[in-house]
Formats: C-alpha cells, structure tokens, sequence
C-alpha cells in the first residue's frame, strides 16, 4: 500500500433479490489471502430469502458481516450504499455488487492500490447466462479456473474477453496517466477513501432507478481532487449474467449527471449520506 501502514477495510456489496448470486459473492470475500476488516451488505429492499442467508453466512463468515435493508420502493441503489457506508469502521471502502465475484488476491491488491488521495476503479469479466447458471448450479467454479479452462471458456463464447484476468504492477505509472477520467468508473468495482465519500456527502439519492449515479459520485470526486488510479490488470471481478434492469429513469439520470460534468464546481451531493 503506497502509504507505507495498514488500512482498516469495510466492503460493501450491494444486492436486490438474488441471493444465490449474493452467496457466490460473500464466499470469494471469505476466501480471501487478506480477509476485508468487515463486509456490508447494502440491501436494496429484497424479500426474506436474503435475510436468511445472511443468517447463516454470519456463523461462517471469517470477518464480521452486517446486513442494512430498507424497504422495496423502487431501484434506490444511491440511497442503501450510503446507508451502508454510514454504518461502515473502515477507513478505506470497497463497493462491490451482488453478482460480482472476486479472486482470491482482490483485497490484497486493493489494499497496494490505495493511496492517500486517489480512488481506484477496476473493471469486469461478463459471464454469459449458461455458464453464470452453471456456477449458481454448482456445476463448476470460475474462481479456481486455470488459465487452460478460461481459454476454453472464452473460445466457446461464455466469457467477453480474458484480458482483465492478466496482472501488472500495482505500481505501474500508467495507472495515473488519466487522472481526471471519470468514464467507465463503476460501483461493481470501485474503492476509495471513507473521509473522500464523507467529504462529497456519498451517492446522490436523487438519482434513483438504473444508471448513472456511480459516475456522479466520480465526477463529485474529481471536482473535489480526488485522482483516479487505474485498477486495470489488478483488481479484475467475475460478473455474473442477469437480464437487463429497467431504465425508464435513465435519461432524468444522464441529464443530471452532464450538468455535473459542466459544473466544476459542484462537489457535494444533496441528498447523500448526512
């Protein structure tokens, strides 16, 4: 880690009605070689199947692992992640979704990463629907894949690309060469200071339904000062299939999000995490 000491880690994951997915997720956090100092789930509303299963994860769990619901009134991601966050000890925090799987080093190399005023945006490996059903089925484990199955993987079309699974030095000037950049920045794999998202007042409820608001937390924090550091060939995550959400919100959202961009000057969201 570029500031020399240890950092008290929170993740926090975010789910709606898939805890099957949810399951595979926690179990690559709990199979860790540096085990998160605590992980959240943020969860959006979903019925008392999740519930459930977290009951019984908390017996297993290596770390501690908390649950932070709120009622289903529609797609509120913004609102539950801060809420979330709220209740967060670390002073560094991992964003991660529901159907996003981590390799066993993810922690580790995000723990390298951090740096005192950067945040870190990874990226993603898409899993086509038979093989996310295969792995939720039980049929097989893409976390223990060699680099021989992924290449059969990809040739059979089950996979989008392998790149993101090659490793680089954390260290690498490269990872700074865009520090501005907002675009691509998403919450399946996002990771930044706890006193940065305290200091832009987190997500922005008023984004609510599918779309938009992670970046509008990037553009906040950019605008604040904050750097971004490339995850890239690093911190890789295995995203699972599902069907497309709605976005009947998504144009109110994008219209929001590029008056952000225009305005430089606006750092603070307004309905955030105070």
């Amino acid at each position: 880690m570029a500031t020399g000491a240890s950092v008290k880690i929170s993740v926090i994951v975010t789910t709606y009605n898939r805890p099957r997915a949810l399951e595979i997720v926690l179990h690559s956090l709990f199979q860790q070689q540096r085990l998160p100092d605590e992980i959240i789930v943020a969860d959006d509303g979903s019925t008392p199947d999740t519930a459930a299963l977290l009951t019984m994860l908390q017996a297993l769990s290596p770390c501690p692992l908390h649950h932070v619901w709120h009622a289903d009134e529609g797609f509120r991601a913004a609102e539950i992640r801060n809420k979330a966050a709220a209740q967060a000890t670390g002073d560094y925090l991992i964003f991660l979704d529901g159907d996003s799987a981590v390799l066993a080093n993810f922690i580790a190399q995000h723990e390298r990463l951090a740096e005192k005023g950067w945040l870190v945006a990874g990226n993603r490996v898409l899993l086509n629907a038979a093989l996310t059903a295969d792995w939720e089925a039980g049929c097989c484990d893409p976390l223990h894949f060699s680099a021989l199955t992924w290449l059969k993987q990809r040739l059979a079309g089950k996979v989008n690309r392998l790149l993101p699974l090659l490793r680089w030095s954390v260290t690498a000037q490269w990872r700074k060469n865009k520090p501005t950049a907002w675009a691509g920045a998403k919450t399946c794999n996002l990771a930044l200071w706890r006193q940065d998202f305290v200091a832009v007042n987190g997500f922005d409820a008023l984004f609510q339904g599918w779309g938009h608001e992670d970046a509008d937390l990037v553009v906040r924090l950019i605008n604040h000062g904050v750097l971004r550091k490339e995850g890239r060939f690093a911190v890789p995550i295995l995203h699972l299939w599902h069907k497309e959400s709605p976005r009947e919100f998504e144009s109110a959202n994008l219209q929001r999000l590029q008056a952000r961009i225009a305005d430089k000057t606006f750092i603070r969201a307004i309905k955030g995490v105070e």
